[in-house]
């Protein structure tokens, strides 16, 4: 296989998507990664020992800050960056897949640009924003508005450029199919944390709780999974994640002692988390369920939106139970039921290790080995 290189929108946040990247990182070592941004404080600590590239954005602080900020400047800058590798292969939410490669370009989508083709989902219900959050999804429609004709050609553009297109889940295989009019292949990801590594206790957490691992966006659903468990009384929650919806949630918390939201946290003490859990809580609208897949490792089972990325990961009564809506009723209505099924964790385990690495790095190997060879 000829040279490698990997790229990635921004390494800015910790999120499922940064932990594929990291997993693409260790099965090829000696590529280098080329992004955006890149603020190794904000993103794991995965990447600390990868040759990462940035891209001319990243000398301004407030853009490593908040990336959202250089949604102006993003395909006009990843248009013009040019990879020397054989094969490139691009993780891309909507701007690396635009980088341009002197040998062949594999796409790895985890979703076509949500802000381009999915906004209202992307902004959150306008009905649970805060006075600002919706001057800022104001803010967001309007730009959008002005300059969404002009990305919705650069990002076509962008994905027609690529040699091939891969994906995470089967709904995004049907929203790459709408958006570009490619046949991409499913590639499902591994779970990134895994059992076996250092567990560290979080003080002040009691159990029975259930677990919600989400970065802080309207979309998340976090604010009804909170009103879901207040409701239904018998469970703490604790959030891992932040975000720009950290400060209403955490109105929404203020004076509950069964609420704790505990922002970012280490891996180590994710870990206990997980372990410790009753299960996870995922209500939001996903194009991939990695968490439940984590979850899965540990033994444990997940309550889930019946919606996207969760019907690919999640089999229901087996590794957990979905609820239909995203309401705060139905989200209580399956903590009702957790404690009435009766879990098998050896296949809750088993089936988490379908999706295991190894599988996907043989896959990921394979394709550019192909690509590799037309060169």
């Amino acid at each position: 296989m000829g040279a490698i290189a990997l790229a990635h929108d921004y390494l800015t946040q910790r999120g499922g998507a940064e932990r594929v990247v990291a997993v693409m990182a260790r099965a090829f070592p000696a590529a280098p990664l080329h992004t955006a941004l890149f603020a190794p404080n904000q993103t794991f600590p995965d990447f600390m020992g990868v040759d990462v590239r940035v891209s001319r954005l990243n000398r301004h602080a407030s853009l490593r800050r908040n990336h959202r900020l250089a949604l102006p400047f993003l395909a006009g800058t990843m248009g013009d960056i040019v990879v020397d590798a054989d094969v490139l292969l691009a993780s891309s939410s909507g701007w690396a897949h635009g980088m341009q490669c002197t040998g062949r370009k594999v796409v790895y989508c985890h979703a076509p640009a949500r802000w381009l083709y999915q906004l209202d989902r992307y902004v959150g219900a306008e009905r649970r924003m805060t006075v600002p959050q919706q001057a800022r999804r104001t803010a967001a429609a309007t730009a959008i508005a002005v300059m969404g004709e002009r990305l919705r050609l650069w990002d076509r553009r962008a994905a027609a450029s690529a040699s091939r297109y891969l994906v995470n889940s089967t709904v995004v295989q049907k929203a790459v199919q709408t958006a570009y009019g490619i046949q991409p292949e499913v590639l499902p990801p591994p779970p990134a944390l895994l059992p076996g590594g250092a567990e560290r206790e979080v003080s002040g957490i009691r159990s029975p709780y259930v677990l919600c691992v989400a970065r802080l966006l309207p979309y998340k659903n976090v604010d009804l999974v909170i009103e879901a468990v207040l409701a239904e009384g018998n469970h703490d929650l604790v959030v891992v994640g932040n975000g720009p919806d950290r400060s209403r949630l955490a109105g929404m918390a203020r004076r509950e002692e069964r609420i704790h939201l505990l922002g970012q946290v280490a891996d180590a003490e994710l870990r206990w988390l997980y372990r410790n859990s009753q299960a996870l809580v995922a209500a939001s609208f996903e194009d991939y369920g990695l968490s439940p897949l984590e979850a899965a490792t540990f033994g444990r089972p997940t309550l889930a939106l019946r919606d996207g990325g969760f019907l690919d990961t999640v089999v229901d009564g087996v590794t957990g139970l979905f609820f239909d809506d995203p309401t705060a009723d139905d989200i209580a209505g399956a903590l009702s039921r957790l404690g009435c099924t009766a879990w098998d964790q050896e296949k809750i385990v088993a089936h988490a290790a379908s999706f295991a690495e190894d599988r996907f790095v043989a896959r990921l190997s394979a394709v550019l080995a192909e690509e590799s060879a037309l060169v």
